[in-house]
């Protein structure tokens, strides 16, 4: 048997301590701090003064409604922009980390918007919290669409910034779409990857048998139900090799000496710092079936057809995840650049304003969306 992978541990210790601790050392989410946070205009930053911001919707192929916040430099002129494209992580929502990129980069004079996933936060789907990577890259594109028809944008010079989990869906998109014509990540995560081979490709073949029997055995329970059930969307398997089962991506309170990829995510997500009560991260989980799709939908499969499109991926030096960034980037054709983020972990990147490299976001698609 492998060793337990290190996002496997981190899940175990969530499932199995999240209601044992309980005692004053236990970092806890307290419902008034999330009341507190989530009546923050329900944004998780503060609105810059160069920027306005307002509601948009648009459709996807499929019909499905999608929300977004679109952010407009206040000095912009009459001449049309460049926009940006911004969404991620995988279960978060457009007022937690991807409306701060955009925020961010709309003040440095691009068009931007920040939108949430079909299924997910003010989106539409009837299903909620369930996640497609073959929809979720069509997201994209339809932002594409939308973006394009705006009087402000110059519709041949639109990007994509792709965060942690979308990050995957950005690249993808990139491949069959060629009006985005710059892609950026930060803090790449490839869920298919991920979700089909778990961290590292830690999963042996049996494990990924294990998984696919109880996700196929689980779609019954559905059926029978007629109700789709939460679990968890990267399955772990305990030391006896048994799959472990969990209806929170978090727990509600963070157990003594945690894991550190637990600990970070919690401090994001499940503290005033990014708690969002439409955040699947904050609050809950993915339908238990969800990772079926992931198994059969690989991520960037045809890397190649970005080129010859530039690519830029940020990483945290420190982050679990850094190796989906450096191994898309020993795949990927060209132009291409790995910037590595000294001292951050994955999270960081979600809201550190202060070592998020925007600069280098600034130049990167001031140079490629002329």
């Amino acid at each position: 048997m492998k060793k337990i992978p290190l996002l496997a541990l981190a899940i175990l210790m969530m499932v199995g301590q999240a209601n044992a601790q309980t005692n004053q050392k236990a970092k806890t989410a307290t419902p008034k701090a999330m009341k507190e946070s989530a009546q923050k205009d329900q944004y998780t930053f503060q609105l810059s003064d160069k920027v306005t911001r307002q509601a948009v919707t648009f459709k996807n192929r499929y019909g499905i409604t999608l929300a977004g916040d679109l952010y407009l430099p206040k000095n912009r002129g009459t001449q049309k922009l460049a926009a940006l494209i911004l969404s991620g992580p995988f279960g978060a929502v457009k007022e937690q980390s991807s409306g701060l990129y955009a925020n961010e980069m709309a003040s440095r004079g691009f068009v931007t918007l920040a939108f949430d996933q079909s299924f997910t936060g003010e989106s539409g789907g009837d299903v909620r919290n369930v996640a497609s990577p073959d929809i979720y890259t069509e997201d994209y594109s339809a932002a594409v669409d939308y973006l394009g028809l705006l009087p402000t944008v110059d519709r041949n010079k639109i990007g994509v910034i792709g965060i942690c989990g979308l990050s995957g869906m950005a690249l993808t998109a990139a491949t069959s779409d060629s009006r985005i014509k710059a892609v950026a990540t930060a803090s790449m995560y490839d869920m298919s990857r991920s979700m089909s081979r778990s961290h590292k490709d830690s999963y042996t073949l049996e494990q990924r048998k294990k998984v696919i029997d109880y996700l196929s055995q689980q779609r019954w329970a559905d059926a029978e139900n007629k109700n789709y059930a939460v679990g968890l969307h990267e399955v772990p398997f305990d030391e006896k090799g048994n799959l472990v089962k969990g209806n929170r991506i978090l727990p509600e309170s963070l157990p003594q000496n945690p894991d550190p990829v637990l600990a970070s995510f919690f401090d994001y997500y499940r503290t005033p710092r990014g708690f969002h009560p439409r955040s699947i991260n904050s609050t809950t989980a993915w339908t238990a079936t969800t990772p079926m799709s992931f198994f059969s939908f690989p991520m960037a499969a045809n890397l190649e057809l970005i080129s010859p499109r530039p690519i830029l991926l940020i990483a945290g030096e420190n982050a679990h995840s850094r190796y989906y960034s450096e191994d898309v980037y020993k795949m990927a054709s060209g132009p291409k650049e790995l910037v590595i983020v000294p001292k951050a972990d994955h999270v960081d990147l979600y809201d550190k304003t202060d070592i998020i490299p925007f600069d280098k976001l600034t130049s990167f698609f001031n140079q490629n969306l002329k």
